[in-house]
């Protein structure tokens, strides 16, 4: 499978979970409209382009099931999210009741926002190893008070690497009168995605991670009635206060001149996942993923972050390690070994997470075994 994909074939990738990778039929496509682009620049961006992308955006409405107009691409999971909290208008003494568990660069965005209008971002401690989904919801609903406003919540979390039960806290989120944000970057074609189930408010997921399209493809779907909610994060032709029908796609999804082809080829990432069984290929990677998972944590003698089955584990795993320079391992790991690993550091802990995608086998992982018993993790 290793083939199929642009890759270095002298590094042990072990990092799908941050930026993915791209296989030469989708990075072909992508040359395509880039060609496209370039042949008739005008002709493109202001006419067929357009057209182009109601379909790639109808593929991707079908794919995680929701309406085609609920949706709009943007460049990564940060910027929906920016967009959504700029445009909440929050009062002061509001609170959003997230966990202890999100993406760094997201709990940075929320502090900026709720600092301006003096809201309250609270983080509900969860306990690690979580012991199970109803104790998970328990200690998330501790945050909460009749301040709470709004739910913000990571469906696979970046530095864990943990599923958390999503559904049941938008399900229990809905009868308190909350509106519901997802950061769902690491979810679309990692595990099943369904918006209709799932019925959040916002929710904001990266093709170019599991999905395996072109760097800077995603997408943020919003609730029909909080269309008129958001403003346009970038003032630019489509605004206009007098549109009613379509305003969310006018204010929102054309905001000046660029390169949208990774856009476009969110149909051929679909072909290329259904022409190889990719639904197969991710759960056969599940399964390797928890026998390696063993064996990484027997050799580093700690426990999983929650009970080790598919409920709470994917394609990533993380494991707690001690380790004193993070930054220095994981240099060394990539330069001297050509092991492409993350090393994060989240709530003073540290985390060795590793990936399984189709072209991963357990020597890959056994390498990493062996790397780590050779230069002792005491050292670093």
């Amino acid at each position: 499978m290793k083939d199929l994909f642009l890759l270095d074939p002298k590094i042990t990738y072990l990092n799908f979970g941050s930026f993915g990778a791209c296989p030469k039929p989708i990075f072909e496509d992508y040359i395509h409209w880039q060609y496209l682009l370039e042949k008739d620049p005008v002709q493109f961006i202001t006419e067929t382009g357009p057209k182009y992308l109601e379909n790639s955006k109808s593929a991707l409405g079908q794919f995680i099931h929701c309406d085609p107009n609920d949706l709009i691409f943007t460049p990564n999971p940060t910027y929906a999210i920016n967009l959504v909290v700029k445009s909440l208008k929050l009062n002061s003494g509001d609170e959003v009741l997230t966990t202890n568990l999100e993406y760094g660069a997201l709990d940075k965005t929320w502090n900026f926002y709720l600092n301006k209008c003096g809201g309250k971002y609270v983080q509900s401690l969860i306990t690690l190893p979580i012991q199970s989904k109803d104790e998970f919801i328990t200690e998330f609903w501790k945050g909460y008070s009749e301040k709470t406003k709004v739910i913000f919540i990571s469906q696979i979390t970046s530095a864990t690497g943990l599923i958390l039960p999503v559904k049941e806290i938008c399900i229990e989120a809905k009868k308190r009168g909350l509106i519901t944000i997802v950061d769902g970057a690491h979810v679309p074609g990692h595990i099943h995605l369904n918006l209709k189930e799932l019925d959040p408010d916002f929710y904001t997921g990266a093709c170019h991670k599991w999905m395996m399209t072109p760097k800077g493809c995603s997408f943020l779907y919003v609730k029909k009635e909080f269309h008129q909610m958001l403003e346009p994060f970038i003032v630019s032709w489509g605004y206009d206060e007098s549109i009613q029908e379509h305003r969310f796609q006018e204010f929102q999804q054309f905001n000046g001149t660029r390169d949208f082809s990774a856009y476009l080829t969110v149909p051929a990432a679909l072909k290329f996942m259904h022409d190889y069984n990719w639904e197969q290929k991710s759960d056969n990677c599940k399964n390797l993923l928890l026998e390696c998972a063993n064996e990484v944590m027997e050799y580093l003698n700690v426990e999983p972050l929650a009970p080790l089955n598919k409920d709470f584990f994917g394609q990533l795993c993380s494991c707690s390690i001690e380790s004193k320079n993070p930054s220095k391992l994981k240099k060394l790991l990539y330069e001297k070994y050509q092991i492409q690993i993350p090393v994060i550091e989240s709530n003073s802990k540290v985390y060795l997470r590793f990936s399984i995608q189709a072209f991963n086998t357990k020597e890959d992982v056994l390498r990493l075994i062996a790397v780590l018993k050779e230069i002792g993790l005491g050292n670093f």
